[in-house]
């Protein structure tokens, strides 16, 4: 059952040559050091969405290999909802501060479709690699909601922080 470790394998080899090419050219420290802040996030968010282990909250554990379930229908107002909102706060914070352009109103359709591009992901690899992943609609709302409300606290933390830096000018 290894060939269940592939997309964990493929998701180290990726962070390792994306954080060797962030070390050796990125000069600035600032960028640099959220450059690679950024890299151990998606590293993690990505082990823990596309690998048999399984996080709840508590307790890490290795799923046993199956193909998971399928929910399109009812949305659950867990944990794990708010758990998938939690996880996804600093992926909104980082798309919204790659894209500057982007209003909050686009950021939902951009957030619903990042989680259905996750929950279809998950669903892929659950079929090829035995991760045993649920796909759920509850995790696309909450994912999306997630992305919202990082895309927020960006705006808020730039708001405060301009505003400091004029009340520091005069």
């Amino acid at each position: 059952m290894l060939m269940r470790w592939i997309p964990l394998l493929v998701i180290l080899v990726l962070s390792f040559l994306s954080g060797n090419y962030i070390i050796h050219n990125i000069e600035d420290f600032n960028k640099k050091r959220m450059s690679l802040l950024s890299l151990v996030y998606m590293t993690l968010l990505g082990a823990i969405l596309f690998t048999p282990m399984s996080f709840n909250g508590i307790d890490a554990y290795v799923m046993p290999a199956g193909v998971g379930r399928v929910n399109l229908y009812h949305i659950y107002y867990d944990v794990g909802f708010f758990e998938n909102i939690i996880l996804t706060i600093p992926l909104g914070f980082l798309i919204k501060k790659s894209f500057t352009e982007l209003s909050i109103v686009s950021m939902i359709p951009v957030g619903l479709m990042i989680g259905a591009a996750i929950e279809t992901m998950q669903y892929y690899l659950s079929h090829a690699f035995l991760i045993n992943r649920t796909s759920d609609i509850s995790d696309v709302v909450a994912n999306g909601i997630g992305i919202v409300v990082g895309s927020i606290l960006l705006l808020i933390y730039q708001q405060t922080y301009e505003k400091q830096l004029l009340n520091n000018r005069i």
